[in-house]
């Protein structure tokens, strides 16, 4: 009888610590971002005990990693953390393979937790850099925060992965010409990108908006190209700028502020490359300089404001209302852009120099007699092969620094040397084109990749000329319909920052997209999978709460379809990005909630109606947005059809 007692009372206690760990395991899901190559649970947790040890020998390019792991962990948990080149009791072990693991090449890591130890083994520094971020990802949430959370929460489940990149090259493009961010904000941007793997950040320097980089040869681009008046609403519908209105908007980095932010990215594997956009979006170098312009003199040049400068009604290349590219038949421009590669060459470590080529109007060309002797010396006869008359000069300066040029994909049609590599961005095409032609290529199409573009619906998102929903940018696959994949380096995203004024908002266009991306340039195409991946999405939004990072929770908000039905209605038809939500609305111009009708079949919109209302919910709990459509916008994205 007592024997019978124990047992009961042993098995019951058994079962309440199972139930315990089940209960908590919701909070130890893994959410890896990018999903690793291999990854097996295993049995158990490794508990964080209050004092730990770090067992890894030092080298500079680990300084770094060793130091942000402890630093998390001393920050978060207020565990005391030991750095020691030997211990055998150590309960985490960071180890350079002594003999190639050849299947990790030089960025791939394995990691292992079992309830003693963590150990993460690679062939470069990079690996186990990229193998702590990992690991990172699989503590708790609260890892993320930036005080000491006392919780027996502390623990990270067991597993053995083994994890390495699709690709070499996996970039973001930060545009900090349109609008400037400070090095500090570089470098948090820096940060951020390198959780998910990220290793390159292509900085857009120069534009008409401004001229962001220091050339001592040419004080004049930053004493004048750096600074415009500063105009707030919706950018490329400003107003033009006034005679007397103060040029008090901009900046630039220093010379030394670039070798500050290329020091403080290669600590954490992160290359730099840097643009200079030419020969158009030149009108900051111009108004510093015009006499590098097509048609000097003709009018008084200035740094744009956001005031309309282009023609678009006819398609590209535009059609210019003010001439903001440097002329190709005048010598002063290759003198100029020698110095300024010169110096770009000598900050700069990374092998490559973007100089631009897209979106370059002609028509100024077309009429300048300087142009028309250069098509005769050469024997050009288009003003695209012009334009490829200029890419071959400035790849040969770029060359002549010891680096490779790369440019957006319109420099194809000049016909450009197979060493020039092409960074592919309207559409595919460009890169499957360049890829035939023997090019190296960047896949970053603005169809799965420009993380301007607006992530919900018009009437929450800032406006801009186009959409991306997360879901979309997920499908982003660099190596689709490339014959040979050899000549594919890698994929990018991009962000364009003419509607984006501030660090924040930033921050809320980047992410959750460039998670999505960052899978896409990592993970092995079979391991993608839209319902893991949105799952994880949702535990990563706590994660960047915690690390105060802002985003942007379009996922949740449903997705507008207007058409006309066939008594001459207005219809609205209402899906969701992520299933399990339901759509509650209104008409009345009230605010919808849970009380209010679900959305079961499209919507015949009341004739005088004005707006409709919309939110969505979980599990009886609000989840999206308060969304108001305007009937009348409704109405008009059916016309634009």
């Amino acid at each position: 009888m007592i024997f019978t007692r124990i047992f009961l009372f042993l098995s019951c206690c058994l079962s309440l610590s199972h139930f315990s760990a089940s209960a908590q395991e919701p909070d130890n899901k893994i959410s890896i971002i990018p999903e690793p190559v291999e990854l097996a649970r295993t049995e158990g947790y490794f508990i964080l005990p209050d004092e730990i040890t770090i067992r890894v020998t030092l080298s500079d390019e680990l300084q770094n990693t060793v130091a942000l792991l402890k630093e998390k962990i001393v920050t978060t948990a207020g565990t005391r953390v030991t750095i020691a080149s030997k211990d055998d009791q150590a309960a985490i072990v960071l180890q350079i393979n002594p003999s190639e693991d050849i299947t990790l090449g030089k960025e791939g890591y394995r990691l292992h937790v079992n309830p003693k130890q963590i150990v993460i083994r690679a062939n470069q520094p990079a690996g186990l850099f990229y193998g702590v971020q990992t690991l990172l990802q699989l503590f708790p949430k609260e890892i993320e925060g930036k005080k000491i959370v006392k919780t027996n929460k502390w623990r990270i489940p067991s597993v053995n992965i083994a994890d390495y990149p699709r690709f070499a090259w996996r970039g973001l493009m930060f545009d900090v010409s349109r609008h400037f961010f400070t090095k500090e904000e570089v470098k948090k941007y820096i940060d951020n990108m390198v959780k998910y793997k990220y290793n390159l950040l292509h900085l857009h320097l120069t534009d008409d908006e401004g001229w962001r980089i220091q050339i001592k040869s040419l004080p004049r681009l930053t004493e004048v190209g750096a600074w415009r008046v500063n105009k707030t609403g919706y950018f490329g519908s400003f107003s033009h700028p006034q005679p007397g209105e103060p040029k008090d908007y901009g900046g630039f980095y220093t010379q030394e502020d670039i070798k500050e932010i290329i020091r403080y990215a290669s600590d954490r594997f992160v290359n730099i490359l840097p643009e200079i956009d030419v020969p158009g979006h030149s009108l900051a170098a111009i108004a510093s300089y015009p006499e590098l312009s097509c048609t000097p003199g003709v009018e008084k040049y200035s740094v744009r404001a956001g005031e309309p400068i282009m023609d678009w009604s006819r398609g590209a290349p535009p059609i210019a209302l003010i001439d903001n590219t440097l002329c190709p038949a005048n010598e002063k421009v290759y003198e100029f852009l020698d110095k300024v590669i010169t110096e770009v060459a000598a900050l700069f470590p990374f092998e490559y120099i973007h100089m631009g080529g897209d979106e370059a109007p002609h028509n100024f060309w077309q009429k300048n007699p300087a142009i028309q002797a250069l098509m005769q010396k050469e024997g050009l006869k288009t003003m695209e092969q012009v334009q490829g008359y200029f890419t071959r000069r400035v790849e040969a300066i770029v060359q002549s620094k010891g680096k490779k040029f790369i440019g957006w994909d319109e420099i194809l049609e000049g016909a450009p040397s197979k060493s020039t590599a092409v960074m592919s961005w309207r559409g595919v095409e460009g890169g499957i084109k360049a890829a035939g032609l023997g090019h190296e290529v960047v896949i970053s199409p603005s169809t799965y990749a420009y993380l301007d573009y607006m992530q919900g619906d018009i009437a929450i998102e800032p406006k801009n000329y186009a959409s991306l929903r997360l879901s979309k940018a997920y499908q982003f696959d660099p190596g689709e319909g490339i014959a040979d994949i050899r000549f594919i380096k890698g994929g990018q995203g991009n962000l364009w920052t003419e509607q984006i004024y501030n660090m924040r908002h930033a921050e809320y266009m980047t992410w959750p997209r460039a998670m999505a991306i960052a899978e896409s340039v990592w993970s092995p195409a079979g391991k993608k999978n839209w319902t893991n991946f949105y799952t994880k999405v949702e535990n990563h939004f706590k994660r960047l709460d915690l690390a105060e990072v802002k985003y942007a929770p379009s996922m949740y908000d449903p997705v507008f379809l207007p058409s006309t039905g066939s008594d001459n209605t207005l219809r609205v038809e209402l899906s969701t990005e992520i299933p399990g939500l339901d759509v509650h609305y209104t008409f009345d111009n009230s605010f919808p909630d849970k009380f209010y009708p679900k959305y079961t079949a499209p919507l015949v919109v009341p004739k005088d109606a004005v707006t409709l209302k919309v939110i969505t919910y979980r599990d009886g709990k609000p989840i999206g947005r308060m969304i108001t459509a305007q009937i009348a916008d409704l109405k008009a994205r059916i016309k634009k059809k």
